[in-house]
């Protein structure tokens, strides 16, 4: 799976959010700074994740973004959707409809893109923000198959 530069950014925007504090909102700026990330693009990120419901925001002197729920409330998932199309595998359609047997071997492929793509899913919401500040400070092991390089 190639993760996409606004999953990985809104991903490292609400990791920010999370590690910096979920009471007091923070400015897009500061956010930029910290991660790293072209603020411009960063405040597109911050828009969607604000209409999906993750991030809420205050104008004006002191205000900012600031998570909508609890960290350990969001799932990757949650971050991914929010930013890209739904997660699947592809849009090849379902196994036993409209003709999609009709070639060989397709009506199994298209089974097992469907199980990829539910994989995805699953995997990608077994990771809350609360777990991945956690990696990040070292409380909670990083995942299997992941390089443990410093950020």
């Amino acid at each position: 799976m190639k993760v996409s530069t606004r999953a990985d950014y809104a991903g490292r925007a609400l990791l920010s959010l999370t590690l910096h504090g979920q009471d007091a909102p923070q400015s897009a700026r500061d956010i930029a700074d910290r991660t790293g990330l072209p603020q411009p693009y960063l405040e597109q990120i911050l828009l969607a994740l604000k209409g999906a419901g993750l991030v809420l925001s205050k104008r004006g002197v002191g205000g900012g973004y600031r998570l909508a729920r609890p960290p350990q409330q969001i799932y990757l998932s949650e971050v991914v959707s929010a930013v890209e199309a739904p997660i699947v595998a592809d849009d090849f359609g379902e196994p036993h409809k409209d003709g999609a047997c009709d070639h060989e071997g397709q009506c199994v492929l298209l089974a097992v893109w469907a199980s990829v793509g539910a994989e995805m899913r699953r995997l990608l919401s077994s990771f809350s923000l609360a777990d991945i500040a956690a990696m990040a400070g070292g409380a909670l092991p990083w995942p299997e198959g992941a390089e443990a390089t410093p950020d």
